[in-house]
């Protein structure tokens, strides 16, 4: 069998020259790939004791809802603005041309509950950076935080380092 690096896409030159896109939707189509990476997630898991799992739209509903269901644990979305019906709680995040803004239910944690993090790709750090600061305000604790894959070049990681954070694939570049 493949390793699960083997599946990611890498375009180069995407979206702009230098830069090469790593492509999670090769993962996504493949059966085994995409066993392959909810299992590697969730063995980040093993030992944590949490409540939850938290994804941001997209790709982290993608990985995360079944991880949560895997562990029998529940799952809270978080969203771009203005695409969740209840009351909820927002962020606004840097991008690197402009800002988005990002929310959650309010009701969706209650203090002292355990959170892990789940998403697709760890690039500047800036929505999860976001997510855990809306977490933290509903008096959640964030007891870890998974990526499948990390650009290190990116230095995500800076803006996360009170935090457990692990990358299942880690590429170098940005």
């Amino acid at each position: 069998m493949k390793k699960l690096e083997e599946y990611v896409r890498s375009i180069p030159d995407f979206p702009e020259e230098g830069i090469i896109f790593r492509d999670v939707t090769s993962v996504l189509q493949d059966k085994d790939s995409l066993k392959m990476a909810i299992d590697e997630i969730q063995k980040e898991l093993e030992g944590v004791d949490f409540d939850l799992v938290l994804g941001p739209e997209s790709r982290g509903f993608i990985f995360g809802v079944p991880v949560a269901y895997n562990m029998n644990k529940g799952f809270i979305p978080v969203r771009k603005k203005g695409k969740l019906p209840c009351e909820t709680v927002e962020m606004e995040y840097d991008l690197e041309y402009g800002t988005a803004v990002i929310e959650m239910h309010k009701d969706s944690i209650k203090p002292g509950q355990k959170v892990v993090i789940i998403d697709d790709l760890i690039a500047t750090g800036g929505t999860i950076e976001a997510i855990t600061k809306l977490v933290e305000s509903l008096g959640g604790e964030v007891v870890k935080i998974v990526f499948l894959m990390e650009l290190e070049g990116l230095k995500g990681r800076d803006k996360l380092q009170k935090y457990d954070v692990a990358s299942v694939i880690r590429y170098e570049g940005k």
